[in-house]
């Protein structure tokens, strides 16, 4: 199906939202779906606020097969993402729960309201030997609704408890209300927290992580959790190739700046059905250099927009990501990053005993 790509209107695009479709649930035999903008249905034409969905699942943490990714474990205790990154590849898990990976996967948060509990379950196994765990891999564990749910800090709160160590991957500022228990961890290697930083353009960053906090505020968690003693590092990720791949040096050397001592970076890979959100978000926010953009990412693929090769697809292949791999190496050597690996500290685990009442 060739979708029908046209500039944003005001009675086209949702403000506010990364996704401007609702593509057709590939698992589901019948379902709604949003794929031609030119409807005209009521139902499509205004926005819907954010709905929390809570779930008590049976497991939180998961094994992370992919070699890609530098981490064994991970969990996450939001499903869905309100930040509206038009290129997630997360977007497509939202499809196992029986939502589009398009508008739905931004307002229809399903939050694991027993992820405290089923944490403690897992670190309480006989048959389990301490290794680091990532929170989150999958959608930011700092995501707004985190103000108001706290899953997050329940679960740093039962990795103190029990001296798990963890990884933070995040792009919002409320990292910072958490600050003290991570300063905490830290003084005995039991964290490090990684920002994601696309861009330092503001109007860029509107479009396509529309319910993100601004680079500057990404800037100044580096600095704070630096200040105090957390181990910081930033992603650069993805690279764009025409619209943001110019602004690595920048953005590594603002990292650098405000206490980032690592750094990483991915190129753009559009798997599944993010391949027709994000084409659909780029000719209506970038019309005129839309095709350019599009055939710049292929090139990285091999012809096509994603590849699901462990070890290439975060990398690409060819002259545009060989560019962006030079480029990267080139500006972490000059401003000293990736020099020491940091190392968890495994030794501290303990399950705390349990004091019986007599009463």
């Amino acid at each position: 199906m060739t979708l029908p790509f046209q500039e944003p209107s005001e009675s086209l695009y949702y403000k506010g939202r990364g996704a401007q479709l609702n593509p057709k649930n590939k698992f589901l035999a019948q379902c709604y779906a949003k794929e031609h903008t030119e409807g005209i249905d009521e139902w499509w034409q205004s926005d819907v606020p954010t709905q929390v969905l809570e779930e008590h699942g049976k497991t939180l943490v998961n094994r992370v097969d992919s070699p890609d990714l530098g981490m064994g474990y991970s969990m996450n205790p939001y499903q869905g993402c309100e930040h509206g990154c038009i290129y997630c590849y997360a977007r497509n898990t939202h499809q196992f729960w029986g939502y589009s990976a398009g508008l739905d996967f931004e307002r229809k948060i399903i939050c694991k309201m027993n992820a405290p509990e089923l944490l403690k379950k897992f670190l309480e196994q006989k048959s389990w030997v301490c290794k680091p765990i990532a929170l989150s891999g999958n959608t930011d564990c700092y995501q707004p609704l985190e103000r108001k749910m706290f899953l997050t800090r329940q679960l740093l709160e039962v990795a103190w408890q029990y001296k798990q160590p963890i990884a933070i991957i995040t792009k919002n500022s409320l990292v910072l209300r958490d600050k003290y228990i991570l300063q905490q961890m830290a003084k005995h290697n039991l964290v490090c927290v990684f920002v994601s930083l696309t861009t330092l353009d503001e109007d860029l960053r509107q479009k396509m992580e529309p319910r993100t906090t601004t680079a500057a505020q990404r800037l100044r968690v580096l600095k704070e959790l630096s200040d105090v003693g957390v181990p910081v590092g930033v992603n650069v990720a993805p690279m764009i190739p025409g619209l943001n791949d110019h602004e690595m040096p920048k953005m590594l050397e603002k990292a650098a700046e405000n206490g980032a001592r690592s750094a990483g970076y991915t190129v753009v890979r559009l798997n599944d059905a993010v391949k027709t959100i994000f084409k659909d978000w780029l000719y209506k926010n970038f019309p005129g250099k839309a095709d350019k953009v599009w055939h710049m990412i292929s090139s990285m693929h091999g012809g096509e927009v994603n590849d699901s090769q462990f070890g290439r697809r975060m990398r690409g292949e060819g002259n545009i990501a060989d560019l962006i791999r030079q480029q990267y190496k080139l500006h972490t050597k000059r401003l000293g990053m990736n020099m020491d690996r940091f190392e968890f500290n495994t030794t501290l685990f303990e399950r705390p005993k349990i004091q019986l009442s007599l009463f």
